[in-house]
């Protein structure tokens, strides 16, 4: 079969260039294994979320009294995780049906079967061979499996769990141990940690979420531990072992015996599809321009694959671009404004640049920070922990970033995104009136702090 443009991987960048191309005229093919949707939709971004909210909503019901509610027999409160898991169930099958949709509407052709290139070309898919004059790669990315002892039998007998095989665990364990400290790993331990697991945390780096504003990740780290998650920053992990795992900490070896061990030690992409290709790989990913193109210019690759961030929206957008190009345009990806979110409690979310960041690239930095608890609308919800920071250069007062912690941070974030699209200043974002009482006020005190006009805070 003959195409304009095949794209291998059905995931939020897969499906969404399957989309754009199509709409551009291009007569496109899309070759995906499994579920549409990728990762993302059915093992990760939407299934984790819908469990977070329900362990959002048992601890919610538990602090029903702080709230006046009384008549609740607390000791009766549990978590129903295989009823939980339906709903979550129920939520993906919604999602990845209308995923479906969208791409008949378009005219895309999907075929459910794995793909591998026979040549730059051609695209061997079951008993089909599909040719075309440009490619785009979207296969993802899989959790690494270090070379630790015991680990390989671990995850082969179910003892140990990647983020796609817990979300089809049919019981809730009593103890779990998560190997990493990234953003799945703290997703993770925060899920598990409200649902009344013991979570150990077990993280090689002296601290959790290295890449995170560094108040944001302290202000988080310490929040776990006071909810009872036990932290072990600074460890080696030394094998894997029948119910137990053993790993070094402050000079000395520890074991620990759980039900259950997640493995969350960072990702790396699925190549096997197009070895034969001899694509230049950068850190074992793959490496692409602006333009999405890889060292074969007819051949694009995009989200997880290509490792420039690990993020379903970025993977959208990057499939977009890639789409454009392969339809003759000269679209670029600009990575200069990419929001990161964390769905924590409280959520974190980051755009743009932190202060040192800001002062390394030579910048002349002011920053504010607001708390969340001179806040009205946070009183009034119960969620007063976190703050808000913005960075701004000194001279005209554009926002080089954003880092908000707090119960919507997620959702705030986007104002900050857009007020850097647009090139906005501090001054600007001041005299945007925000309603009362929202969260979003905190974004207007921040910037009314930088031009030293704080209403509610003091200027530092």
């Amino acid at each position: 079969m003959n195409y304009d443009l095949v794209i291998l991987g059905g995931g939020p960048g897969g499906y969404v260039a399957a989309i754009r191309a199509s709409q551009l005229g291009l007569k496109t093919a899309l070759v995906e294994k499994e579920e549409l949707g990728g990762v993302c939709l059915n093992w990760g971004c939407i299934p984790t979320k819908a469990l977070l909210k329900n362990a959002r909503v048992f601890q919610d019901i538990k602090k029903a009294s702080f709230f006046g509610i009384e008549g609740i027999n607390q000791e009766k409160v549990r978590p129903d995780w295989p009823v939980m898991l339906q709903r979550k169930d129920r939520i993906v099958r919604q999602l990845t049906t209308g995923v479906s949709h969208l791409l008949e509407k378009n005219g895309v052709t999907v075929y459910h079967e794995k793909g591998f290139f026979q040549d730059p070309h051609t695209l061997q898919v079951g008993n089909d061979q599909l040719t075309a004059p440009r490619f785009i790669i979207a296969t993802g990315a899989h959790p690494k499996h270090p070379d630790i002892p015991g680990l390989a039998e671990g995850l082969e007998r179910g003892f140990v769990l990647t983020s796609k095989e817990v979300m089809s665990q049919d019981t809730l364990p009593s103890k779990m141990v998560i190997l990493g400290g990234g953003v799945i790993a703290v997703e993770y331990a925060t899920l598990f940690n409200a649902l009344g697991v013991e979570i150990t945390m077990i993280q090689r780096s002296g601290k959790l979420l290295r890449e995170v504003e560094s108040e944001m990740g302290a202000l988080l780290t310490k929040h776990l531990k006071d909810h009872g998650v036990v932290i072990k920053t600074d460890a080696q992990i030394n094998a894997v072992e029948k119910e137990t795992i053993r790993y070094t900490h402050n000079g000395t070896e520890e074991t620990l015996a759980c039900d259950k061990v997640l493995l969350a030690l960072g990702m790396q992409a699925n190549l096997d599809s197009f070895e034969t290709l001899g694509l230049t790989l950068h850190k074992d990913f793959v490496e692409t321009n602006e333009r999405m193109e890889t060292s074969l210019p007819h051949v694009y690759a995009i989200g997880d694959v290509n490792g420039k961030y690990q993020l379903a929206h970025v993977a959208s957008a990057e499939g977009i671009v890639a789409a454009e190009n392969a339809a003759g345009n000269n679209t670029i990806m600009e990575y200069r404004i990419v929001p990161n979110c964390i769905y924590s409690f409280p959520e974190i979310a980051s755009v743009g640049l932190t202060a040192e960041e800001a002062k390394e690239q030579g910048f002349d930095v002011k920053e504010s920070k607001f708390k969340l608890s001179a806040n009205g609308k946070a009183l009034a919800e119960g969620e007063s922990m976190g703050f808000i920071k913005v960075i701004a250069e000194q001279q005209y007062g554009e926002i080089l970033g954003t880092h908000i912690i707090a119960a919507h941070a997620t959702d705030m974030i986007s104002e900050a995104v857009m007020s850097m699209q647009l090139e906005s200043t501090v001054y600007d974002v001041a005299k945007a009136i925000h309603p009362h009482p929202t969260l979003s006020e905190t974004v207007m005190e921040a910037a009314l702090a930088l031009t030293d006009k704080p209403i509610h805070g003091t200027v530092k």
